[in-house]
């Protein structure tokens, strides 16, 4: 539980850590997103939030001047005893998106104790401002088992009811693109027939060079065969943030939990037969309605926060990444 820095005033439900979404900082244009944070949930987030804004924000927060460090992160349903503030709502399209700073003040003393963003282009969520809270207590949710995940979280799938990408996964797979792009060492990635090739394929061969390939990229993780591995997309656990580690000698890249199980553990069915006068009713499988892309704000950030971007190689992707249209997989 929150409570307000100043009164003492109870500020949130009890609530329990977990680790900071990939997507957070997502910015998809004018879509409309949902909220960021399960309930009963907040995270910390490590770098800046909150004015004034890094006049670049494709640079990491952490390299330039911003808002304070550990700003806490809540669904707004968990939000309790504040007020919108008279001076600091200013948004866009659907809502405030915080650019005058925190808009929420607390209920008994009026003190400005967080940032409601509910605006187009935003995940839904409510920024605790940590120089004016203070954390007293909460509850302290077990970490499922990665056995439990698979049983309790089967995965997201790739594509909305209107026919466009998960958000999610264009950002869950820019930050594993970039992690991707290190362990390559600038050498050409086989990525195997399959979904990932259709995913990842255009994208390694824009920003590697040709060749012979120099590594194999495959998917490893609880529940999948056990092998040597090259490279592996392997599970990001959604609470605590731990990484599946593999059992040989192979690399890892981290791939959100709710991506990876879909990609893992998805159920596959096969072709059913039926009388030619009986009528299906379960709907056909949801397609795009265009091409994949990466999250480019999340790739560019995640480049960045990488110590091999200081090769030459890895730089020129990263500066070129950051102009739009660069690349046609990336925006």
């Amino acid at each position: 539980m929150f409570v307000c820095g100043g009164c003492g005033a109870e500020l949130t439900v009890p609530v329990s850590e977990v680790a900071l979404p990939v997507h957070t900082h997502q910015h998809p244009w004018h879509e409309l997103l949902g909220v960021l944070m399960e309930p009963g949930t907040f995270a910390v987030d490590p770098g800046s939030f909150g004015p004034p804004w890094p006049p670049d924000r494709y640079v990491p927060p952490a390299d330039l001047p911003g808002g304070p460090s550990g700003a806490v992160v809540i669904a707004p349903g968990d939000v309790r005893g504040t007020v919108f503030s008279e001076v600091a709502a200013e948004g866009e399209c659907f809502g405030p998106d915080g650019r005058d700073g925190p808009n929420l003040a607390c209920e008994r003393c009026g003190r400005l104790v967080a940032t409601r963003i509910d605006d187009c282009g935003h995940w839904q969520a409510v920024w605790l401002d940590p120089r004016a809270v203070r954390h007293v207590s909460g509850a302290v949710a077990p970490a499922l088992t990665w056995d439990e995940l698979r049983a309790q979280r089967p995965g997201v799938g790739p594509v909305e009811q209107l026919g466009y990408w998960s958000p999610l996964w264009s950002a869950a797979f820019a930050a594993a693109m970039a992690r991707l792009l290190a362990l390559s060492g600038g050498v050409p990635v086989a990525v195997p027939d399959g979904t990932l090739a259709e995913l990842l394929r255009p994208a390694l061969t824009a920003m590697l060079p040709g060749g012979a390939p120099g590594r194999t990229l495959t998917l490893a993780g609880p529940g999948l065969p056990a092998g040597d591995v090259d490279i592996a997309l392997v599970p990001r656990h959604p609470q605590t943030g731990a990484v599946w580690s593999l059992p040989g000698a192979g690399d890892g890249v981290p791939l959100e939990w709710d991506v990876w199980a879909h990609l893992a553990h998805r159920p596959r069915r096969g072709p059913v037969a039926l009388p030619a006068a009986e009528r299906r009713d379960d709907p056909a499988p949801l397609l795009p309605d265009r091409p994949f892309h990466l999250d480019r704000h999340v790739f560019v950030a995640a480049l960045g926060r990488l110590p091999e971007v200081r090769e030459p190689w890895l730089r020129s992707v990263y500066d070129k990444a950051r102009h739009p249209g660069s690349f046609a997989m990336v925006w």
